[in-house]
């Protein structure tokens, strides 16, 4: 097991709620990145973001750990979930919601 792939590993099993993107979620380098925060942020819902462009060999192995070519990643309790554009269907059909009450995560919504 490589570094990057312990790392990756260490992060998405010590934390219910992460998001390997490009930049932090203070200040997202990417749209895609910024969308994915954004859902998040509305939602209320505590997560880790990962910055992928801090370290090289993360940002190949996120792609080799989750077998899908693009970031942002997001994970829920160990769970690959998608990228963006699944993240903001999911969002949209109200099925992230539902995916985060399943898990026991808490969504901050206000209405």
């Amino acid at each position: 097991m490589t570094d990057a792939h312990q790392v990756i590993d260490t992060e998405v099993k010590s934390n219910d709620v992460v998001l390997f993107m490009k930049g932090t979620p203070q200040f997202p380098m990417c749209g895609f990145s910024g969308q994915v925060v954004q859902i998040l942020n509305y939602l209320g819902v505590p997560y880790k973001g990962v910055n992928v462009l801090e370290d090289e060999g993360v940002r190949q192995g996120i792609k080799d750990y989750s077998n899908w070519p693009t970031i942002p990643q997001l994970y829920v309790k160990g769970e690959f979930v998608g990228g963006c554009d699944i993240t903001r269907e999911m969002f949209q059909a109200g099925e992230l919601q539902q995916l985060f009450a399943d898990k026991g995560i808490q969504v901050q919504q206000s209405a």
